[in-house]
């Protein structure tokens, strides 16, 4: 805490023993701390009524109220005010009850006054930090999100306003973007915001069904229409009937299924496998991939008049590596829904290894950075989270020009050719077509 947040922190000492409390004050007033003093636990919250402070040095042992019925009382009205607790009967079991009930941390009478000093400037320092995120988490919900979208750089701006807009409405949306850039998110974001988010959302990712299955998990299909149908089942579209059908990946139909899901896009109609009715389904439908389905097209692998029934509000996320502005902003987030997760005892994030986390490239995305931080919030041993703990073994910040060479003594031309290819991958987020664009290359 800065010497001038000090000087207007105003504590509250609770001490029955008169000559212990003026002992106190007059230390904590030399320091710069605005000091008001209560002699027992009756007085202490009549204290706290009337006034702000942000500490409370509190006696375990007094007459009349405990120091621990006085801390479970401030617990339940000011439930985010410190308290470090002191006693001159100090004992572990003391101890962890004060810590357990909420106390922040614990002092043994004779108070080393040293140690006091430490001990308050330390929790207020906490404590700050802990206001700072919490604001932070407020701001991030009020001003940059949409549903659990995070983002402040224009890209994203831009995309959420599209989204803001298109939402209410049951225009079909074509998702467009790298893995990893949040499709799906996009997708639930505009489901949950959305006349339809009381009703179901269902999604299918049409890469991770294999072919033959794909038509009867989206159509469902009755008894004994194919082999191994031994009872009638009813598909994803009509499971999200009032709702919305999300179609991740939907590059990966068959052309087969494209002409099925072209025909039910036209009738909202789905005729299930082994049936001789149709029925009308209501669903908004959302689409999604990584592919450039215009090439696609182009090459007759996706059908024109299929990806115009698609393609008719394109939302475009942008790779992590284009909106590096948004890093530190997903990186809190994801670093505070994590911590909470785990219940992490790490407290913040360090300035450095935000400064390593924005020069990554991240060529998984916000997939990568999500799961970059979660892996460091339930390794970190400190109060802090450092670059270290973010990227164990890697070059501090600074060190990346010499880590881009791809030559290095020792290297034969073949291995530097492939490192060379490594980085262009790398720069390009795994685009095999970019990176051999960017050299100069053929794909193969």
């Amino acid at each position: 805490m800065s010497e001038a947040a000090e000087a207007k922190a105003r504590l509250l000492v609770v001490d029955d023993d008169s000559s212990h409390r003026a002992m106190l004050e007059a230390v904590l007033r030399e320091e710069g701390y605005a000091v008001t003093s209560a002699a027992g636990g009756d007085e202490a919250l009549a204290a706290l009524e009337g006034d702000t402070c942000a500490l409370v040095l509190l006696d375990i042992r007094m007459a009349g109220k405990s120091g621990l019925e006085v801390l479970e009382e401030i617990r339940r009205r000011l439930p985010g005010l410190p308290v470090v607790m002191m006693t001159a009967y100090a004992s572990v079991e003391t101890a962890v009850e004060a810590l357990k009930i909420g106390a922040r941390d614990y002092l043994s009478k004779p108070l080393d006054t040293t140690e006091l000093k430490l001990t308050i400037a330390r929790v207020l320092e906490h404590s700050r930090l802990e206001t700072e995120n919490r604001e932070l988490r407020a701001r991030l919900k009020e001003e940059f999100s949409f549903g659990r979208l995070v983002g402040a750089s224009a890209a994203m701006a831009n995309v959420i306003e599209i989204l803001r807009r298109v939402a209410p409405t049951d225009a079909t949306l074509l998702i467009l973007g790298e893995s990893g850039t949040g499709k799906e998110l996009v997708a639930n974001a505009v489901h949950e915001n959305s006349p339809r988010s009381r009703a179901p959302f269902v999604a299918v990712n049409c890469a991770a069904i294999p072919e033959t299955l794909l038509e009867s998990e989206l159509f469902g299909y009755e008894k004994g229409a194919f082999t191994g149908a031994v009872g009638r089942r009813e598909g994803k579209i009509a499971s999200a009937h009032g709702g919305t059908l999300f179609l991740d990946e939907v590059a990966e139909m068959t052309a087969a299924l494209q002409a099925k899901m072209l025909r039910f896009l036209q009738e909202r109609e789905i005729q299930p496998l082994g049936s001789s009715t149709s029925r009308v389904v209501d669903v908004r439908i959302l689409a999604a991939t990584n592919r450039d389905l215009e090439e696609e097209v182009r090459e007759r692998r996706f059908r024109e008049d299929l990806y115009y029934r698609l393609n008719v509000v394109p939302v475009r996320i942008p790779p992590l590596r284009k909106r590096k502005e948004d890093i530190a902003l997903l990186a809190e987030h994801f670093f505070h829904a994590y911590r909470e997760k785990h219940r992490g005892s790490v407290r913040s994030i360090s300035p450095e290894a935000l400064e390593v986390l924005v020069g990554h490239p991240w060529p998984g995305n916000v997939r990568e950075l999500e799961n970059t931080i979660e892996r460091a919030v339930v390794l970190c041993r400190g109060d802090v989270l450092t670059a270290e703990d973010l990227f164990p073994g890697a070059p501090p910040p600074g060190a990346e020009s010499e880590a881009a060479d791809p030559y290095r003594p020792g290297l034969t031309l073949r291995e530097a050719e492939g490192e060379i290819m490594r980085l262009a991958l790398e720069r390009a987020g795994g685009n095999k077509t970019l990176a051999a664009k960017n050299l100069g290359v053929s794909r193969q």
